[in-house]
């Protein structure tokens, strides 16, 4: 993010730097442009729009293409469609242009040069002919629409009135659209009395309404629609033409009617110095030199940031790998960025590291006392009976084989986990009745559980497919544990049953229970709540380790539950 911003920063400084050049070079080019360009051929058209709007010839034209050419400079011509001059504002013919600038028609409106709002037939509304008003009439609908507006304003819609040339004054939304307000206006307009339609629109809709049924089915038929205020139709009869044939044929008939009170279409030919083509941007030498400064100040800038960022960024990164050479195992984080999550992988890794070396020297310690101590006592009992201390009769031979048994115990649960860590634990799963396997490790137990009794506790008789020899290993480790740390008297309880698609085996016993904070390292290899590490209370330490590892390899798990005074329950969940 860090490199992004400031790449992102050199190129606003850039892009800044350049649109201030920019705009400084070409301001008057720009104004003269805009001023001289699309503004002035708009306005030349719309004059000249307005004048054909409102006159059957181009006789009279001249003097308005004199006083446009006065005001915008251009040199302005009008010829017929088919190239017959017309006038210009030289008031000769001059040398014409390749390509034509306009069409001017009232009745076929160029919508992009047309500042005003042509209808939807592309009709200049300036083109009345026959819908002119007579100066009574519009005086008498201007007054009708003022009191319209003032209905409307009294509603809370805010409308403008135009009453101004010499057709039907119009009411027009300021802030909300017609379709909006369409049911308003028609009230207001009903009670104003603007809905009125004059002697003069009746007359030219009559006409336009003949000359619509005569598009539409000929002059010897009866006529179909009647045109109304606004150019819409409706039908007469029962007969309905298609409403896009209908309004067709209305438009149609509309340039029909107003062709003959309108100049004929004319070309339109606006040339200029402007029009010619040149350099829009001309750099003097100051403008040069200050181009050129810029760019220097932004190579400066970005120069500057990316050495002040990249000398920021390598600091830390120095000092971390500095104190990695000096042997350093914390570091502080300063930052949340990658910088300090690197620093806070380095602390943990550190820590693991160090946890890691202290799990190594203390198992070797413990396996130095666990193959230490059955040696020793070998080793004495040995030594007494070479020097005639002790008999070496049968009480003798079965103590040294006892020791002997725990030591290829304690061997054989180290070649265990070896294996396991190795990968290398193999299991060999089969199809076997779980009551069956657990009624054989009860009974081997049985026999040296020194006053505790084992209970069997099944839930019917699931079949599951496993590794016998595996499971009777993982649930004798957890069994002896149980009976191990259950007083005389009390009792051990395995159960079994069916959970989904696991098999539960859970061994119960009555024992004193694991402290809270000791519970989370029962599995740890080499623990023994009993930190004497007493053989009356304990055994090597590593048989709930292996029960863990089986129970991994089996693809389960393994768990513990306890409270101080109240016994303890380890639960082996397998997948069945």
């Amino acid at each position: 993010m860090r490199l992004l911003a400031v790449s992102l920063l050199v190129v606003l400084c850039a892009v800044l730097a350049t649109a201030w050049l920019v705009v400084r070079s070409t301001t008057s080019q720009l104004r003269q442009e805009l001023g001289q360009g699309i503004g002035y051929d708009a306005r030349i058209y719309e004059e000249v729009l307005g004048y054909a709007a409102a006159h059957t010839t181009w006789s009279g034209v001249r003097p308005l293409l004199a006083e446009l050419r006065g005001i915008t400079g251009r040199q302005i011509t009008l010829t017929r469609e088919d190239g017959t001059f017309l006038a210009s504002s030289e008031g000769k013919r001059p040398e014409l242009p390749a390509r034509r600038s306009a069409l001017v028609s009232p009745l076929g409106i160029e919508g992009f040069l047309s500042s005003g709002q042509p209808d939807e037939s592309g009709i200049d509304r300036r083109a009345l002919g026959p819908y002119r008003l007579t100066a009574a009439e519009h005086r008498m609908l201007s007054s009708r629409f003022l009191n319209a507006q003032r209905c409307m304003t009294g509603q809370g819609i805010a409308v403008t009135a135009d009453t101004t040339g010499a057709g039907r004054p119009t009411l027009t939304p300021l802030f909300t659209s017609a379709e909006v307000v369409s049911a308003q206006l028609a009230e207001c307009y009903r009670r104003s009395g603007a809905d009125l339609v004059t002697r003069t629109e009746s007359a030219a809709l009559a006409q336009l309404t003949a000359l619509t049924n005569v598009c539409l089915v000929g002059r010897a038929a009866e006529p179909v629609v009647t045109v109304l205020p606004g150019f819409v139709w409706q039908p007469t009869g029962t007969a309905r033409p298609a409403a896009g044939q209908a309004e067709e044929c209305v438009a149609k008939s509309r340039k029909e009617q107003l062709a003959p009170y309108v100049a004929p279409p004319a070309y339109l030919y606006v040339t200029g110095p402007a029009r010619t083509a040149g350099t829009v941007v001309d750099l003097s030498r100051a403008g040069t030199l200050r181009v050129a400064g810029v760019a220097g100040l932004v190579l400066a800038v970005a120069v500057a940031v990316t050495l002040l960022v990249g000398v920021r960024m390598s600091r830390p990164l120095r000092a971390l790998t500095s104190a990695v050479e000096g042997g350093a195992s914390h570091l502080p984080v300063r930052s949340r960025d990658e910088i300090g999550r690197l620093t806070a992988a380095f602390n943990d890794l550190s820590e693991r590291r160090e946890s890691a070396e202290r799990q190594r020297r203390a198992m070797v310690s413990d396996i130095a006392h666990e193959l230490g101590t059955p040696l020793t006592t070998i080793r004495a009992w040995l030594q007494a009976a070479r020097d005639g201390v002790a008999e070496a009769g049968p009480e003798l031979l079965d103590l040294l084989a006892d020791e002997a048994e725990l030591l290829r115990h304690v061997v054989d649960d180290l070649r265990d986990l070896a294996a396991a860590d190795a990968g290398r634990l193999r299991l060999h799963p089969e199809l076997v009745y779980v009551n069956e396997l657990l009624a054989q490790v009860v009974a081997a137990h049985g026999g040296r559980a020194g006053g505790v009794t084992i209970a069997l506790e099944t839930a019917g008789d699931p079949e599951a497919e496993l590794d016998p020899v595996r499971v009777r290993q993982a649930v004798g480790n957890l069994l002896s544990n149980a009976v191990r740390h259950s007083p005389p008297g009390a009792t051990v309880t395995v159960r079994s049953h069916l959970d989904g698609g696991d098999l539960v085996i859970e061994v119960a016993d009555a024992g004193t229970g694991i402290a809270a904070d000791d519970l989370p390292h029962v599995f740890d290899r080499f623990w023994r709540a009993d930190k004497s590490r007493n053989r009356a209370t304990g055994g090597s330490g590593l048989g709930l380790a292996i029960v863990r590892n089986l129970a991994e390899a089996h693809g389960g798990s393994v768990t513990a539950t306890s409270r101080l005074g109240h016994g303890s329950t380890f639960t082996l969940r397998l997948p069945t």
